[in-house]
């Protein structure tokens, strides 16, 4: 089904690996192509709770982008491969289903930009991160100027940004940029052991809550509908009120039962 990826569905979570291990999984065209096909199927395939992103191999999650791309490029022809790029990364910070990042080695570059915009992220304790789009004199193309900022604030973001300097895992866990340090053979275990939790709770809840935080951290209006955070908070709490999900969660509670959530 992909050439450049590997998609899996186990326990309602889906695992979608880039794999171009030989590439350090280097993001191209076609990887670009098919990640906004895998995330299509993830919004339409109602299988699937949650997503994890990672990379093949034990060197890298995503290494970067594939700079063999960037040699022909006019002015025009690059921004349109940075909104492409933009495109598919709202798609994933858009889903209304957990999608978060295993990152496993190596996130720079566009690999860095793919991890922040993954819901959160865990990584191993051999994990960079960086932005070192400078050395190549260019600037983080598909959100890093704007994501790093949100995680880990404007000074450490141009400090980062400006002298192309790595982040190692114990770093990043100190700066917010992921949530938890693992081994390398732990990593996966890790996230899945998060996404199980997370997929007991009620869907639309769930949906809220991702709608509602990107709100608080996005200033673009395109990407928000104009609404404050505050506006969308109320509207998605009185939503909530008409869904059988959360008749049945206060109801177990009032029984001292556990829930069943059905996402309706």
């Amino acid at each position: 089904m992909y050439q450049t990826l590997l998609f899996s569905i186990e326990e309602n979570i889906c695992t979608i690996t880039i794999n171009r291990p030989d590439k350090l999984n280097a993001l191209n065209k076609e990887v670009f192509t098919e990640l906004d096909k895998a995330i299509d199927e993830v919004y339409s395939n109602d299988e699937i709770k949650s997503v994890i992103i990672t990379g093949a191999g034990p060197k890298a999650f995503v290494a970067g982008a594939d700079i063999t791309e960037f040699s022909t490029l006019d002015k025009q022809q690059a921004m349109a491969l940075a909104k492409r790029g933009q495109d598919v990364f709202f798609k994933i910070e858009n889903s209304s289903k957990p999608v978060i990042a295993a990152v496993n080695g190596f996130a720079l570059g566009g690999g860095c930009e793919l991890a922040m915009a993954c819901h959160f992220r865990l990584c191993s304790d051999n994990a960079k991160f960086g932005q070192p789009e400078v050395n190549l004199g260019l600037i983080p193309g598909y959100g890093g100027t704007q994501r790093l900022t949100q995680l880990v604030g404007k000074g450490r973001s141009m400090e980062m940004q400006m002298t192309a300097q790595l982040a190692d895992a114990t770093e990043a866990l100190e700066m917010g940029l992921v949530n938890h340090v693992t081994t390398p053979d732990t990593l996966l275990e890790k996230t899945r052991g998060i996404l199980k939790v997370i997929n007991t709770k009620a869907p639309v809840a769930i949906s809220k809550i991702i709608d509602c935080i990107n709100t608080a951290v996005l200033s673009d209006s395109a990407y928000t509908n104009g609404k404050s955070g505050y506006d969308k908070e109320v509207e998605a709490f009185g939503d909530c009120f008409d869904t059988q999900d959360m008749k049945e969660g206060t109801a177990a509670f009032l029984e001292k039962r556990k829930a069943i959530f059905t996402g309706k």
